[in-house]
């Protein structure tokens, strides 16, 4: 990937905190707010559904209870995943990743696709969401980004959908991020910004990788890391930051 295809701003999970996170309700507010990209978790029931879900149990984003990796999905699609931001979200559900690439196309939305595995699932659950991720999105421009914390789930998701770009995720940049990125052939490095500086994205870009920075809440901090040539930034603060607050 010779040219960075996706916008300065994604919004995280969605909607950021004004909407309940990794629901359609969250993919609309952020469209709804001029956001031409999103970010979103995606994960495996018990029977092996690809569904939109960040923590490994259901409690603190839905009425329901229990772990994902023991609950089919019929029973996840089941609890209201929405009422707990606010009241006028009830009903709102953990959609499938079918669902949100359906959402993604409707709404004009391109989508990093983070994978998401409960522990002990890391290669099927990249391997399931690498393939869904390639069918759903079959030859949408901008192509979806995948993008993992998991080294083995982001390898599995290169086997299954080799075409797919994909970006390695940290909190803090090891000294091995050269060889990690490297053996998986990614496009891009994401990272969280509070340990970014001026140097690293220096050392970064000069590597030949782009840089997606999480979660960046504050414009002026935005604007320091796109100074220093971090390509897109992903925000909770959908409504602080917008889609073309970096432009420029």
């Amino acid at each position: 990937m010779k040219n960075w295809p996706y916008p300065r701003v994604a919004a995280h999970r969605g909607g950021g905190t004004l909407a309940p996170e990794n629901t359609l309700a969250a993919l609309c507010v952020g469209a709804g707010f001029g956001h031409t990209m999103v970010e979103f978790d995606a994960k495996l029931s018990a029977d092996n559904v690809a569904f939109l879900l960040h923590d490994d149990t259901v409690e603190r984003t839905s009425n329901g209870r229990g772990a994902a990796a023991q609950l089919r999905y019929a029973q996840i699609a089941a609890f209201d995943a929405g009422s707990w931001c606010d009241p006028r979200f009830e009903g709102e559900h953990m959609p499938t990743l079918a669902e949100a690439a359906q959402c993604c196309r409707e709404e004009g939305l391109a989508a990093n696709v983070e994978i998401k595995p409960c522990p002990g699932r890391e290669v099927e659950t990249g391997r399931i969401v690498g393939a869904e991720t390639a069918r759903l999105w079959l030859d949408q421009a901008p192509p979806p980004l995948l993008s993992s914390f998991s080294f083995e789930a982001l390898a599995a998701a290169r086997e299954a959908a080799p075409d797919l770009p994909r970006g390695l995720l940290f909190e803090r940049v090891p000294d091995d991020w050269r060889e990690q990125t490297a053996a998986l052939g990614c496009v891009s490095l994401h990272a969280s910004h509070r340990h970014l500086d001026e140097a690293l994205v220096r050392s970064i870009k000069e590597a030949g990788l782009f840089i997606l920075a999480y979660t960046v809440n504050d414009l002026e901090r935005a604007r320091l890391l796109a100074s220093w040539g971090v390509d897109t930034l992903c925000t909770d603060r959908i409504d602080l930051i917008g889609p073309h607050a970096l432009d420029g």
